[in-house]
């Protein structure tokens, strides 16, 4: 299913490597995948933020490759952040998670997650 990504004339350029919309066409397989957490497989939790970004990165890519699809198939991604500081570390680990490709994307710095020693959460569809 391609995958077509966009930036209108008349709206702003986007500061980090996003776009403002995705178009999908055709009929395809959709993914939708559930906010995915810095927590690893055995439980454990990283204690920083990059860590607990590079996990939840490395859960939603697992997802995507069990259903036979890359960051490439990404159409819209919403990421949680519980600290305005982690906006770098998540911007530099999404920029290589993606490696190029530019989905829609939301990110929202909000009050807390629904386990307290969580900082990121990351939500995506995808499609074939």
């Amino acid at each position: 299913m391609p995958i077509k990504v966009s930036n209108p004339a008349g709206v702003h350029k986007p500061a980090s490597p996003y776009s403002h919309a995705a178009l999908v066409t055709g009929t395809g397989p959709r993914l939708v995948i559930s906010g995915q957490v810095g927590m690893a497989p055995d439980g454990s939790v990283p204690a920083d933020g990059a860590g607990q970004v590079a996990q939840a990165l490395q859960n939603l890519g697992t997802i995507l490759a069990a259903h036979q699809m890359s960051s490439a198939n990404i159409v819209k991604m919403t990421v949680f952040l519980t600290n305005v500081a982690l906006i770098k570390a998540w911007r530099e680990q999404r920029g290589a998670f993606m490696a190029g490709h530019e989905s829609a994307s939301t990110l929202l710095v909000v009050a807390g997650l629904a386990d307290p020693r969580f900082v990121v959460e990351v939500e995506a569809e995808a499609a074939l």
